[in-house]
C-alpha cells in the first residue's frame, strides 16, 4: 500500500471509528514513514472532519466518541515510534479541564474535552469535584494555556470565582487563559469573575479556546 492510499485509509477509518483498519493501515507505513507525517496527515484530517460533522449537526456524540478513540488506538501504535525520535506532536494548546469543587456533573465537560481534541487540543481531564489549588497545580505542571471551569449548578459556579482569585493570589493570572461554562454560566457572570470567556456550546467552546489561543501567541485577533 502506497503512503497517500494509507494516509487517505486512516482518515477513512478515523472517521468510521474503525480501530482495526486504522491500526492496520498504520501499520503498513510505520516503518519508513516519520511518525508526525502519519499522525498529521493521516489521522488529524479525520478527527478534524468528525469535528466539523458535529458542529454542523450532521453527526451526534457517540460517533464523534467512537472516531475519538479510534484516533486515541491508533497513537498508542504511534507512540513509541514517537519516543524513538524524540518527536512531539504539535498541539493546537494545553488544556486542564475539570468541573469545580462540590460538583459532580462530568457530561457536558466531557463533550466539549472531545470536541477539543478533534480540533487539536492536548486536555487534561481532571474529572469533577476539583478544589482551586488542583486546577491551578495541574495547570502548573502540564505548562497549560488554559484553565476550564465547569459547573452544572448555580450553587456551585461561584467555585469558578474562587479559581480565578486564587489565581490572581499566586500572582499566575495573565499566564492562563481562564474558560468557564455549564448550565448556569453566562457571559455576564464570566466578565463579572474575571474569566477570559464563555460559550452556550460546545463548538462556541472550541471556537472562543482557538481564538485566545490565537491572541495569546501573537496570531490573529
Amino acid at each position: 500500500m502506497g503512503k497517500k492510499e494509507a494516509f487517505e485509509k486512516m482518515s477513512e477509518a478515523v472517521q468510521e471509528g474503525d480501530t482495526e483498519t486504522l491500526t492496520s493501515a498504520i501499520n503498513d507505513v510505520i516503518n519508513d514513514t516519520d511518525p508526525l507525517e502519519i499522525i498529521q496527515a493521516g489521522m488529524m484530517p479525520g478527527l478534524k472532519k468528525v469535528g466539523e460533522a458535529f458542529g454542523a449537526g450532521e453527526i451526534f456524540l457517540p460517533e464523534m466518541l467512537m472516531a475519538t478513540e479510534a484516533f486515541q488506538e491508533g497513537m498508542k501504535v504511534i507512540e513509541p515510534k514517537l519516543l524513538e525520535t524524540g518527536q512531539e506532536v504539535k498541539s493546537a494548546g494545553k488544556v486542564v479541564f475539570g468541573t469545580v469543587i462540590t460538583d459532580i456533573h462530568e457530561i457536558g465537560k466531557n463533550i466539549v474535552i472531545t470536541l477539543m481534541q478533534t480540533h487539536g487540543f492536548k486536555v487534561n481531564d481532571l474529572g469533577a469535584n476539583v478544589s482551586p489549588t488542583t486546577f491551578v497545580n495541574e495547570a502548573e505542571k502540564a505548562n497549560a494555556d488554559i484553565i476550564a471551569m465547569s459547573s452544572l449548578m448555580t450553587t456551585t459556579m461561584t467555585y469558578q470565582r474562587d479559581v480565578i482569585n486564587y489565581l490572581n493570589e499566586r500572582g499566575l493570572r495573565d499566564k492562563y487563559i481562564a474558560l468557564v461554562g455549564g448550565g448556569p454560566v453566562n457571559a455576564e457572570w464570566a466578565e463579572q469573575i474575571g474569566a477570559d470567556g464563555t460559550s452556550d456550546s460546545a463548538v462556541g467552546a472550541v471556537q472562543i479556546a482557538e481564538k485566545l489561543i490565537a491572541q495569546k501567541k501573537g496570531g490573529a485577533s
